[in-house]
């Protein structure tokens, strides 16, 4: 990505630990509007593109052998979330890596709003885990990063395989372009502020003029401060991401498709006809921009009404897309939110028996 050596970093000056900005109060309030969203999405709009009754028919026939293959596609996913973090923070364990990406995965999709708790106990952990403050903070702003970019590459990709699998994609396509253009100006400036101090500095100030002028018809006298926040980014990332970018990389997709694969067991086990596997994925990865709807967390019912519509749309039975769906929902999401809360309870065990350990040291 970044041209030229690493840029070197003092690691005797501790950077700032990313702040907690979490409101209980605020949290509270989205997690009935999410409750309520839920109850529509799942009440009102997936009848309307899904067959729940031919769904629960479907799952009901499950042998335990099928339940046995997606047990194995959940073991494969949750193997492969362990490798963000194990390429971006240099010595942390595979086990270690886990724990960290999990507890955030709890935290920030099963709390709403709980997005910068996350970021702080993930900071937390890395740094207990013997990861430098300078490289944890690197850690986390690459890794933060790189799931954007996935996010907003799915769907493209996804729009590209329905059109390989010869969808009509005509709907779709002024959408996926439009994507497309959003995404290489992202990737373009993200690199010219990789490249150098100054280029991060005009476009710090290029978004602080843009953004201000929007902030000024709502919230007169209200000045971002965006130029110092993309200076900070660079300064945090610029030494891992020249250094890493492509590990990086494989890591975050190699987490998608993972979750993926879960979609496409899930559907072959339910359904006596066999599908493309491209329109399989184009439905999947087009419904993943449900994820940047900030009404719930992780997407939740956007994401399954987005799926289950597209998989319908392009000649799956709504029965085998609803049931599909539900499956997938629950095989990956419900269980990881209990490893997650279990991989935190880990951690503060953890914290707890080093601290006694210090103690009786100590005596």
């Amino acid at each position: 990505m970044a041209d030229g050596p690493p840029e070197a970093i003092d690691d005797e000056v501790a950077p700032a630990p990313p702040e907690s900005s979490f409101n209980r109060r605020r949290s509270i309030i989205g997690g009935i509007v999410a409750l309520v969203f839920l109850v529509i999405v799942f009440a009102r709009v997936i009848p309307q593109v899904g067959d729940y009754q031919a769904a629960f028919d479907a799952l009901a026939d499950l042998r335990a052998t099928d339940l046995l293959v997606l047990v194995g596609a959940l073991i494969v996913y949750l193997l492969l979330y362990g490798l963000p973090y194990l390429v971006a923070a240099p010595g942390i364990r595979f086990s270690e890596s886990e724990i960290v990406n999990n507890s955030r995965f709890v935290i920030g999709n099963g709390i709403p709003g709980g997005g910068a708790l996350g970021l702080a106990v993930g900071y937390a952990q890395l740094t207990f885990y013997r990861v430098t403050p300078t490289a944890a903070t690197a850690a986390i702003g690459a890794t933060g990063v790189w799931a954007s970019f996935v996010t907003l590459t799915l769907p493209i990709t996804g729009v590209a395989a329905l059109a390989l699998a010869g969808q009509s994609i005509d709907a779709l396509l002024i959408p996926a372009l439009a994507g497309l253009a959003v995404l290489v100006t992202l990737l373009v400036l993200f690199g010219l502020i990789l490249r150098s101090e100054a280029n991060a500095e005009r476009i710090g100030a290029w978004a602080d003029r843009i953004v201000g002028s929007v902030l000024s018809r709502f919230r007169p006298g209200t000045e971002p401060n965006l130029a110092a926040s993309v200076l900070k980014l660079r300064h945090d990332i610029v030494g891992l991401v020249s250094r890493r970018w492509l590990a990086i990389t494989l890591a975050n997709f190699s987490v998608s498709l993972g979750q993926f694969g879960i979609l496409a067991v899930a559907l072959r086990l339910v359904s006596a006809d066999s599908y493309s596997i491209l329109i399989v994925y184009g439905a999947w990865a087009i419904s993943q921009l449900g994820i940047l709807l900030p009404v719930t967390p992780g997407g939740l019912g956007t994401v399954d009404a987005a799926m289950i519509g597209l998989l319908t749309a392009n000649g799956v039975d709504e029965g085998d897309a609803t049931a599909a769906a539900l499956l997938w929902r629950a095989t990956y999401y419900f269980p990881q939110i209990l490893i997650g809360l279990g991989a935190i309870f880990v951690w503060r065990w953890q914290v707890a028996k080093q601290r006694r350990a210090q103690g009786t040291a100590a005596e």
